[in-house]
């Protein structure tokens, strides 16, 4: 008989855990299969907010709810205006989303995008900043020890900065490593973040003067495919693999990272957020938001 290695053995208990506790997880149709959830955070009292990728509004589910409801409207910024990146953050009550607007008769086609802030509770708008290029892809951000906001451009191959309190980011890096650049996080006080179309995840380094500099490529021990949204959560990385259906945890060891596959079989997810003791999914084919338990390990 074949003995498991460790990690093999690690992956079945988590396997077998999930299978345990399955009756646990929930999941809630945004209105339709074509709604294109891109991406999804939970607001203070375990309210789900989700974006759509097919139409101008943003959604909440309130919890214990099995239907969403409209709690922003973009339908007069433009036709074909959706919205990627979602992140709820309660310190300064504020709902941060990436808007997307298609430039009408462009050939190629281009993207007006804009980084928006409405307030948690109501939804109106507390700040509005335009990414500066002709065609940009505002998409993902997270929150730095300096209360900063980060937000990743991913077809100009940058991160912007919002300063806490700040009315307009600045550019905080552009590389050409960057060029794909979807997720984006904070680990421990380092910046992660990864690229959707060559299938990497780089650190950030910063030196003394907090300037950053080259990313640092991290080697994975197996492949993933498509990692698109990414959330730090009890000292390690949750990736949405957009390209395989999968949500992985990664553990980064200096250079080097581990992947384990914690869920398979979802139809494009593309975000993942951790609250408690759930993960939820936005699972973009299926124009579903999802919940796991959070694994044990």
């Amino acid at each position: 008989m074949r003995k498991l290695s460790e990690r093999q053995f690690v992956a079945c208990v988590v396997l077998l855990a999930s299978f345990a506790t399955a009756a646990s997880a929930s999941e809630v149709l945004i209105t339709d299969a074509k709604s294109q959830p891109e991406s999804l955070t939970i607001a203070p009292g375990g309210i789900l907010i989700v974006g759509s990728a097919s139409t101008p509004f943003i959604y909440k589910v309130r919890p214990g709810f099995a239907t969403a409801e409209k709690f922003v409207d973009a339908s007069a910024e433009g036709s074909g205006t959706f919205f990627f990146g979602m992140l709820a953050d309660a310190s300064t009550n504020t709902l941060w989303a990436c808007q997307l607007t298609p430039v009408s008769g462009a050939t190629p086609a281009k993207r007006h995008t804009a980084l928006r802030g409405f307030d948690l509770s109501t939804g109106a708008q507390k700040l509005r900043w335009n990414l500066p290029d002709e065609n940009s892809t505002c998409n993902d951000f997270t929150i730095g020890p300096d209360k900063a906001l980060y937000i990743t451009d991913t077809a100009n191959g940058k991160i912007f900065r919002l300063p806490a309190d700040g009315s307009a980011a600045e550019l905080y890096l552009e590389h050409r490593t960057l060029m794909g650049v979807d997720g984006i996080t904070f680990l421990d006080g380092t910046l992660y973040i990864n690229n959707v179309i060559f299938n990497k995840l780089y650190r950030i380094p910063v030196d003394a003067a907090g300037k950053p500099g080259q990313p640092v490529d991290i080697w994975m021990d197996q492949p993933v495919k498509g990692p698109d949204g990414m959330r730090a959560v009890n000292g390690k990385i949750l990736v949405a693999e957009n390209g395989s259906g999968k949500i992985s945890v990664i553990t980064v060891h200096g250079d080097k990272a581990s992947v384990m596959v914690i869920k398979e079989g979802l139809k494009t997810p593309t975000a993942v957020e951790p609250a408690g003791n759930t993960i939820w999914i936005a699972e973009r084919g299926a124009g579903k938001a999802v919940s796991i338990p959070m694994p044990k390990w």
